[in-house]
């Protein structure tokens, strides 16, 4: 469900020029015939990509606390740790245990995604590295800890509408553009946002 084929990048684009042109859709209506229609399908996903947003925002702290140090970007431990308490919450909630470590490991990736290019970036332009060293036991994790929360009550909030229909593609492209304009991502981003989410629609 994580792994991003060609077949899905290519209907996700297409989805994209769809929705954007106000192509018809299952239970999406023309823009000059229901501009509101448009916001409902897209408001169901919106909270759960805002939160994936949030989470790789967060990664620009991660970066600024281990950038020039000999921490690296990869932590297993700490992987397996934030894996093993999305299955436990998973449980708790009556969620689909595969599913939901699928989607947190693609928090996970995304996050190291966005680490590598900005260490990519303040390596070439030293000028834009970061002055200050975030703590991450004290401002970056109890922040990883309540959207792991909050993820968890949209992840059952959205269960039935995740289930692979045309209806959750749409409103996670929409949800896609909204947050991406919201928290003004740039291309890096942008990119890591929408890897993020890949894996929620279960088709995907």
């Amino acid at each position: 469900m994580f792994t991003q084929g060609i077949s899905s990048r290519l209907f996700r684009a297409g989805l994209s020029s769809l929705v954007t042109a106000g192509t018809v859709a299952v239970g999406v209506a023309p823009a000059s015939a229901s501009p509101s229609r448009h916001v409902a399908a897209g408001s169901e996903l919106t909270p759960l990509v805002g939160l994936a947003a949030e989470r790789i925002l967060l990664a620009d702290k991660v970066a600024a606390a281990k950038f020039g140090t000999d921490t690296p970007i990869e932590d297993p431990e700490r992987e397996q740790q934030v894996l093993d308490q999305a299955k436990a919450l998973a449980i708790e909630s009556g969620l689909d245990t595969r599913e939901t470590v699928e989607f947190f490991r693609a928090q996970i990736e995304m996050s190291k995604v966005v680490q590598q290019g900005l260490y990519e970036l303040w390596t070439e332009h030293p000028e834009l590295a970061p002055k200050k060293r975030p703590d991450l036991a004290t401002e970056v994790r109890p922040e990883l800890d309540r959207i792991t929360g909050e993820f968890i009550d949209q992840l059952a909030t959205t269960e039935d509408l995740r289930g692979g229909t045309l209806r959750c593609r749409v409103s996670l492209v929409l949800a896609e553009k909204s947050a991406a304009h919201q928290h003004d991502l740039d291309r890096l981003h942008e990119r890591a946002l929408r890897g993020a989410v890949e894996p929620v629609c279960a088709d995907y």
